[in-house]
This record gives C-alpha cells, sequence and structure tokens, in this order.
C-alpha cells in the first residue's frame, strides 16, 4: 500500500515497479501543488488569477475534456505544436512503431536511415534548400542558424526586426525585439534591430560590411504582423548584394500554418539561404528542430573531418523525433492538411472581419491562413471610452484579455493573447479544424463581443479585477 504525501514532503515509499497509470491516478490531482513547489511558482498564480485553473483530463483532436465531460476548443494548439491536433492516430502508430523496432539510436557513430528519410521528405517541400540540421526546439534552429550564417560569411553581426520571437536562449534572444524578455539577461550579442519593412534601415546596416544575415518572421508571431509584400524579395536582393544571408524562421508559420507550406512562399522568388523549423514537425509529441539550408553553408561549416562535430546535438535526430516527423509530413500530405488551412483560415477570417463595423471596439482582423490576429482598439461611444481609459490606464493588453477569459469561463474555448502590452488575441489552431469549429468560435466570439459592448457589465467587472491585480504587480 503507498502512501498519500503532500509537495515538500518527503516523496512516499512505493511498491516495486513503475506504475504510470498509478502514479497519475494518485497524485495528478496535485498538479497546480506541485507546480508551487517544484517549478515556476508564477504559472499556477497566473492561471488562477485569470480563472484559467483548469484540469483538464483527456484531449483529441482540436479539443480537451475536464472530469464532467465538457469539451473544451483548443484555438491555441500549444503556440503552434499541436499542428495537427493532439493524439493523432497516425503519429501515435508511428511512435509505437519505433519504440517497438528496439532501434540501435544515437550511438553517435553511425548513419540511422530515420533523420535521412526525414531529410529527404522535408526537403522536397523546400525548394532551393539542400541539406537539414536537426536539433531539439525551435530556439536550437535558430541558433544553429545564427552560427552557420556568422560562420559561412566570417562576418559576427545579424539584423532582426523590432518586436520579434526567435527563442530564449542566449543566442536567440539576441534577436529578440522584446524587451521584456531580454531585460536582466545581458550582456548579449552585438546584433541590431530595425523596424520590419524598412528597407533603408536594412541597408544602411548592411553598409556597416559586418552583417552575416538577416533574421526575419513572415508573419509575427506577437502581433500577427506580416512583413509587407514585396519586402522579403527586397530584402534578399540587399543581403545579396551585400554577402550577408537571409535567414527565415518559419518555427511558428510553417509547414501548413499560413495557407502554404511555408509562409515565405507567399510572396514569389524569395529563396532563403536559412530556414528555421520545429513545433509542428514534433506532431506533439517528441521536441524536435530543423535547420535547412543551402549546401555550401553546410559545406563550409563542416569543411574537414576535423571539424565533424563542431556542431551537433546530444539528442539531434533521434529516433522518435524522426518517426514523429516523417509521420507528419505523410499527414500533411495525404489529409490535404495545407489546403484545409488556407480554405478555413479563409473562412475564419472573413467571418471575424465581417464583425468590424459591427463593434466598434474591433480594430482589425489580420493573418493568413490558420494565424489569425484579432487586434482591439479605442471606441467611440462616451461610455465605452471610459472603461476602456481605465484598462489602458493600468496595463495596455488587459481588454484582450477580458475577452480570453470568458471564451473560456463561458464558452469552454482556450485563447491567449498574442502577446505583453497588446491589445491582439491571436488564433493558432490545429490545422485540422473546420466549419464547425468556425461556427463554435464565431458564435462564442460574438456574444462576448454583445457583453462587452452591452450594458451587463459582466466583463467589466472581472475588467476591474485585472486592473486591481495589475496595479499590485507594479
Amino acid at each position: 500500500m503507498t502512501e498519500r504525501t503532500t509537495p515538500g514532503a518527503t516523496p512516499p515509499t512505493r511498491d516495486k515497479g513503475f506504475d504510470l497509470a498509478a502514479l497519475l491516478a494518485e497524485r495528478g490531482g496535485e498538479r497546480y501543488e506541485l507546480h508551487t513547489a517544484y517549478l515556476n511558482h508564477q504559472l499556477p498564480r497566473m492561471l488562477r488569477t485569470i480563472g484559467f485553473d483548469k484540469v483538464y483530463e483527456r484531449a483529441e483532436g482540436a479539443y480537451f475534456w475536464d472530469a464532467e465531460g465538457n469539451d473544451y476548443l483548443d484555438m491555441l494548439a500549444g503556440f503552434g505544436v499541436m499542428g495537427l491536433g493532439r493524439h493523432h492516430p497516425v503519429v501515435r502508430k508511428a511512435l509505437h512503431d519505433v519504440l517497438d523496432a528496439s532501434l540501435a539510436d544515437l550511438t553517435r557513430f553511425d548513419c540511422q536511415p530515420l533523420p535521412g528519410l526525414l531529410a529527404e521528405k522535408l526537403l522536397t517541400h523546400s525548394p532551393h534548400l539542400d541539406r537539414v540540421f536537426f536539433g531539439n526546439s525551435g530556439t536550437e534552429a535558430v541558433e544553429t542558424a545564427l552560427k552557420f550564417a556568422r560562420y559561412a560569411t566570417g562576418k559576427p553581426r545579424i539584423l532582426y526586426c523590432s518586436h520579434a520571437f526567435h527563442g530564449l536562449t542566449t543566442g536567440s534572444l539576441s534577436v529578440n525585439g522584446e524587451d521584456g524578455f531580454r531585460d536582466g539577461f545581458a550582456p548579449l550579442l552585438p546584433d541590431t534591430a530595425i523596424e520590419m519593412g524598412d528597407l533603408d534601415a536594412l541597408e544602411r546596416e548592411l553598409r556597416r560590411g559586418d552583417v552575416a544575415g538577416f533574421v526575419v518572421e513572415p508573419i509575427q508571431g506577437k502581433g500577427v504582423y506580416a512583413t509587407p509584400p514585396g519586402f522579403l524579395r527586397a530584402a534578399q536582393e540587399l543581403l545579396r548584394r551585400h554577402k550577408a544571408l537571409l535567414i527565415v524562421d518559419e518555427v511558428q508559420t510553417g509547414l501548413g500554418r499560413t495557407g502554404d507550406f511555408y509562409a515565405y512562399q507567399h510572396e514569389e522568388g524569395v529563396e532563403p539561404d536559412l530556414v528555421c523549423v520545429a513545433k509542428a514537425l514534433s506532431g506533439g509529441y517528441v521536441p524536435v528542430g530543423a535547420t535547412l539550408g543551402k549546401d555550401w553553408i553546410f559545406k563550409k561549416v563542416y569543411s574537414s573531418m576535423d571539424r565533424v562535430l563542431v556542431h551537433s546535438a546530444s539528442f539531434g535526430s533521434n529516433a522518435q523525433a524522426m518517426a514523429a516527423g516523417l509521420a507528419v509530413l505523410s499527414v500533411i500530405e495525404d489529409e490535404q492538411i495545407v489546403a484545409n488551412a488556407r480554405a478555413t483560415g479563409d473562412l475564419l477570417r472573413s467571418r471575424l472581419a465581417a464583425l468590424v463595423d459591427r463593434y466598434e471596439l474591433l480594430s482589425e482582423v489580420r493573418g493568413r491562413g490558420l494565424m489569425i490576429g484579432i487586434e482591439f482598439g479605442r471606441p467611440t461611444s462616451i461610455g465605452l471610452r471610459s472603461r476602456w481609459a481605465m484598462l489602458q490606464k493600468a496595463r495596455k493588453g488587459l481588454f484582450a484579455q477580458m475577452v480570453v477569459v470568458p471564451l473560456l469561463q463561458r464558452h469552454r474555448i482556450l485563447t491567449q493573447v498574442s502577446g505583453d502590452h497588446l491589445e491582439v488575441i491571436k488564433l493558432i489552431p490545429p490545422l485540422t479544424i473546420g466549419e464547425r469549429e468556425v461556427d463554435r468560435f464565431v458564435t462564442a466570439f460574438t456574444a462576448v463581443m454583445d457583453d462587452a459592448h452591452g450594458g451587463g457589465g459582466l466583463m467589466w467587472d472581472f475588467g476591474r479585477t485585472l486592473v486591481k491585480q495589475a496595479i499590485t504587480n507594479r
């Protein structure tokens, strides 16, 4: 008989052997207490403050279920990781199969077939790119690109866009355009931000002669801002003129998210030197990142047998991640995931855009495919304007959070704000959703907007709670 304990106490003595199901049955209810005691203690505090401290029991596709059997629509997809939804049967089978195969994985001194097969498959969707390095995450994919660009060009500096997000390890943090993430972690690498779309600034920095490359998201995750039409192609021409590289970060936008396999493919003539992918390639199971690049870059980095391990990753190319990636690409092709993302995204975006003239608090709906930003703005009527001003004075971004909370609590739809101090909700649902999920979201969003513009005051009562919390945290 095992004994129950509480976080902070000595773990119980268990019967011989490990039983995961029994462990979860015994202690799964302590999830928030365990996080408070041993992990990031601010996470459970934040979740309780905004009423997100739910207990989800299981998940499948685009849905979660709680212990009472209530379903929740997932419009967040684990920040894009769950591109195929949760527990896709093809990916599950691939992982069972690879475990059952008992492969001689990660010997470090052989060449297993799965990494080569996944690289080959990924490159069929990636014209003008020739080789792949597999790591474990999006930030590692970016770190790889930064290192390869510096070594291949012999130059030290990377340019990036204001408000960009490329990861949180020290190198990728150096090209992160949000001060809130960078504060307190200096000194970082000597990289330089420019405003997205500012070709003059790009050329000015390139003329200094020390720029290895320019890393850019075709659509920024923070705020869902797309690069202006023609910008990527013009930037590419400037970079080539100055012998610098175009690095495209497709960690969130890649693998069909925007209605093309890569988001940069929306602009004709763009041929990046390095491309970073991750998130959806995992199938939601095994962390994986990939940096794709031109042959000459890889051959310069790995220029001799002495340099064979000059850049590597202990868990990179592991069999489980490779099997998941191969299964994901198979599903993307077989189930026409890219076409579904384009069609369903167009439907959702058009139906939401039709509400802009109806609600004065709704400013803009933008994005591509199933990456959609809903932005709120200052209303015109006196009553709403005074309430809006109350929130803005306390902390920008509170109104968007006011919308997110009732979407979950009243309508069981999970969304989140697009970034700190932004009045933008980002929708990045599983790429498998269809008209049923569009109907559910638009109906719920319309009800929340009706409440925000009406006299009921439920949302605004919660807004006052957020204001108090924001003032307390100052």
